[in-house]
């Protein structure tokens, strides 16, 4: 199988994913998460930055960081499709 990872963010409010350094020192929650290619979690680690967050933005997170996870896996097969296609 296939692994994927990426870090997710609240900025100003908004959640925000794969955070730049700039934008990661100061987000208000920061997350990695990691994913396998079926969709099951490796890994989740959050913190909050300062004040807690709540379920709502736990889950607004987990959502986006899914969807990361997600465009990754499907750029890793097509990327690895294509390699075969040469051989």
């Amino acid at each position: 199988g296939s692994v994927a990872a990426v870090s997710v963010g609240i900025i100003d409010g908004v959640p925000r994913l794969d955070l730049p350094y700039e934008e990661d020192v100061r987000a208000e929650t920061d997350m990695n998460v990691e994913m396998t290619g079926e969709g099951s979690f490796v890994e989740v680690q959050g913190t909050a930055e300062g004040q807690p967050f709540d379920r709502g933005e736990l889950d607004a997170l987990l959502t986006l960081a899914t969807k990361g996870c997600a465009d990754l896996t499907r750029l890793q097969r097509e990327a690895l499709a294509d390699g075969n296609a040469d051989r």
